[in-house]
């Protein structure tokens, strides 16, 4: 049995498809109000903020995935996340159930340096805060050795179906609705992106890997990184088209915050858009040098091309 925990997302709905595909139909599938992927899913509804309700969802599994989101409020993060940690860490204690966490970057230093699996967190902001503290509590238990976990760690997203970023929407999302895009702070730094399903393929990869675990894992990502300018030149080729875009300066950003919570939640990230954002997945490629990494050429066409 292989269980998903967080499962109306894209990252695990392209987990389950890849573990349908390539390793198990013994899917069991866990949210406050799952939905099945495939006929054969096993649906559990349950709250990781409830302690049994989380030792009940894991109960017979090999291996976990927490891939659960929650809506970009800095006060729920807070609040909700680090009690999820500790239920889902001490239900995968209780029934010796091997665990995968789906991690970001947000605690990482808001630099142009280079980010390795040994980058030390730097991290400024609530959410930052957050994710460094729900991090540390899973690498705590994995280096005292009381539960077999691996951490894979992915920046940020693009890609299709439900996947949700600021560059989905504000660029991809609009150029494939013929909209002008909307570039967060600079269209001049070079940007690692990720793409949706080749993330999710390398979670299920690492997951039925077993000397990936005791382990944090940078998934791959194509190394010949664009700035917004080189993205939007590609999906100009695709459409054939000449595509205008509209830089967005962080004063914009700050103003649009006094009247949209959401807006407000985003100020704290956009440090990371005024510098290159190069994230390094070389390990991953060094252990598994077969796997096929979607170019940012092929995923941008997909995107715009709808």
């Amino acid at each position: 049995m292989q269980t998903a925990l967080g499962t109306n997302g894209q990252i695990a709905e392209e987990l389950t498809r890849e573990l349908h595909r390539n390793v198990t139909h013994d899917i069991r599938l866990v949210s406050r109000h799952p939905r099945a992927v495939h006929e054969t899913d096993e649906l559990v509804s349950a709250d990781l903020r409830d302690t049994r309700a989380t030792a009940d969802a894991v109960a017979g599994s090999d291996v976990v995935y927490l891939t659960v989101g929650l809506p970009m409020d800095s006060a729920m993060w807070q609040e909700q996340f680090p009690v999820m940690m500790g239920n889902v860490i001490a239900a995968c204690r209780q029934h010796h159930c091997r665990l995968v966490f789906f991690d970001n970057t947000y605690m990482y230093p808001r630099t142009a340096a280079p980010q390795t699996e040994q980058t030390p967190f730097e991290p400024v902001g609530p959410k930052a805060r957050v994710r460094a503290h729900i991090t540390t509590m899973l690498l705590d238990q994995m280096g005292a050795g009381n539960l077999e976990a691996l951490i894979c760690r992915a920046p940020e997203f693009y890609g299709p179906g439900r996947t949700q970023s600021l560059t989905n929407s504000m660029v991809f999302g609009r150029i494939a609705k013929g909209r002008r895009p909307m570039v967060p702070v600079s269209a001049h730094t070079r940007r690692t992106l990720i793409w949706t399903p080749d993330a999710s393929r390398a979670m299920a990869l690492l997951g039925n890997t077993p000397d990936a675990y005791a382990q944090t894992w940078h998934l791959p990502c194509d190394p010949d990184r664009l700035t917004y300018r080189g993205m939007i030149a590609v999906a100009s080729a695709a459409v054939g088209r000449r595509i205008g875009y509209t830089t967005v300066p962080t004063l914009a950003f700050r103003i649009g915050g006094l009247l949209n919570p959401t807006v407000r939640e985003v100020e704290e990230l956009l440090p990371r858009y005024r510098q290159d954002n190069i994230f390094d997945s070389s390990k991953f490629m060094s252990r598994f040098p077969d796997f096929p990494v979607t170019s940012y050429r092929q995923g941008i066409q997909q995107l715009v091309e709808g």
